[in-house]
């Protein structure tokens, strides 16, 4: 394969679901935005060695170690999905001011980044849309069968409407301007395959139960879509709420992630849930003003947790 560039870069953007995760999977739609926060991905033509992956991202202790296997099988399916031999020499280096941590697409964000430069570098032409597939194959290596959610946000940035079907449904949300948020990491790495699978089991074991908390996050999906596009943003705050509830009862959540969902709640936060797989990972708040999110953040910090300060309905600009 040519190569016409000797170095290039992508950028693969974090996210932050809004509401709906693992409801997502059984086709119910779900609330999704990019955040801030990227990964870059940089490819440089090397004289040996076939393909090799650096990886230089900021991370909670353990996480990089623990997705080794699910990231060289990730890799594989990207360089399988663009046509491109294990055997070219190339070493792909992945940084970014992303901290990688369960809940905040952080796989999606480098499948993103490392399929744009990939991209770039053999001057294949592929638009987003592309790019986007290539993403969620890549996805595969970290989720078994993922919604498509996270490599959405990662790829078109902004705010998205998604419904996982056989032809897979974005549309774009506009929010009045971003508002910030503060995500709080439990520091442990969730594991969605088993979370995931567990939901699973579970709808089957008590299918009249689940069906009905399947049926309110449903309607909470177009709820929490009508508020956001009203900027009605103490309605989004009480949904996020709720949804935090039904994932709860869906046993996702766990001791830490409702700890501090109640921390940031007592300090002011309008909404708080846990976001992304679950059984570890981050939280998130709104938290609409800088005054208010610092407060928020201050008060997960002072527990002694990680937090990220940033902002959802950013609309992002990938090379």
């Amino acid at each position: 394969m040519s190569r016409c560039d000797s170095m290039a870069e992508g950028k693969g953007y974090g996210k932050c679901i809004l509401f709906n995760e693992h409801f997502v999977v059984y086709d119910i739609p779900s609330i999704v935005s990019a955040i801030g926060d990227h990964t870059l991905a940089t490819v440089e033509a090397t004289d040996s060695g076939g393909v090799r992956l650096i990886d230089d991202r900021p991370a909670t202790p353990g996480y990089k170690e623990e997705k080794l296997e699910h990231q060289k099988d990730s890799l594989q399916r990207i360089l399988d999905a663009m046509d491109i031999d294990q055997e070219e020499d190339l070493k792909i280096t992945l940084e970014g001011n992303l901290y990688c941590a369960s809940g905040i697409g952080a796989s999606a964000a480098s499948c993103t980044a490392i399929a744009r430069a990939l991209n770039q570098f053999f001057d294949m032409g592929l638009d987003d849309d592309q790019i986007n597939d290539i993403a969620y194959e890549g996805e595969k290596g970290y989720h078994g069968e993922p919604s498509g959610v996270d490599n959405a946000a990662s790829t078109y940035g902004g705010m998205i409407w998604f419904v996982r079907g056989e032809k897979n449904t974005f549309e774009p949300l506009s929010l009045k301007e971003p508002i910030e948020i503060v995500m709080g990491n439990t520091g442990r790495v969730a594991n969605t395959k088993a979370a995931v699978a567990g939901v699973k089991e579970r709808k089957e074991k008590y299918p009249e139960r689940y069906e009905e908390i399947f049926e309110d996050a449903r309607q909470l999906a177009h709820d929490a879509r009508d508020a956001l596009e009203r900027n009605d943003i103490e309605k989004v705050g009480e949904l996020m709420n709720t949804d935090h509830s039904l994932l709860q009862d869906i046993e996702v959540s766990d001791e830490d992630l409702d700890m501090l969902v109640e921390t940031a709640r007592s300090a002011g936060a309008v909404g708080a849930k846990m976001t992304g797989g679950g059984l570890g990972g981050y939280m998130v708040a709104l938290t609409p003003g800088k005054e208010l999110q610092e407060k928020v953040a201050k008060a997960i910090e002072d527990k002694g947790f990680r937090v990220l300060r940033t902002k959802i309905g950013v609309s992002t600009t990938p090379p």
